[in-house]
């Protein structure tokens, strides 16, 4: 058992890297070893937005009083540049987390609309899809025809 937990870079079992899951062949989508991959990459940026919320937090709570009005609009300005910033994180973090209950219910990997694979380079590249390749080019493709 020692020798397990060695292997891998945290307490967990060894996690297959990028190329394994890569290599691997399509009658192995979305197996055990797979979600469990996934199912880590998801938790680890969960805890990353987690952390730099409560980074923002403290920045903001640290609010420094300056006399000239110059330094004072710069310090507004960051405020509001990483405020935005958490914004994007709160959106991504429910994103996230939709993502590992789709782990949870088995639906994980499988495009809403069309019920195919999203495919193992695509959720690699953006582990919160839900929408394969080709379904997500058709909906960008109709919001810019018809508008949201």
């Amino acid at each position: 058992m020692a020798s397990k937990s060695s292997a891998a870079k945290s307490s967990t079992p060894a996690l297959l890297t990028e190329k394994q899951i890569l290599a691997m062949p399509e009658s192995d989508y979305m197996n055990e070893a797979q979600l469990a991959f996934f199912r880590n990459r998801l938790k680890e940026l969960e805890t990353e937005i987690l952390n730099n919320a409560g980074a923002t937090t403290e920045n903001l709570r640290e609010t420094q009083f300056v006399p000239d009005p110059a330094d004072r609009a710069t310090i507004e300005e960051e405020h509001a540049l990483e405020l935005r910033t958490r914004d994007r994180e709160r959106k991504l973090l429910k994103k996230v987390q939709q993502s590992i209950a789709r782990i949870d219910a088995g639906e994980y990997g499988w495009c809403e609309e069309t019920g195919e694979p999203i495919g193992i380079p695509r959720l690699l590249a953006r582990p919160t899809a839900t929408l394969s390749l080709e379904a997500q080019e058709r909906r960008e493709m109709r919001q810019k025809l018809y508008g949201d």
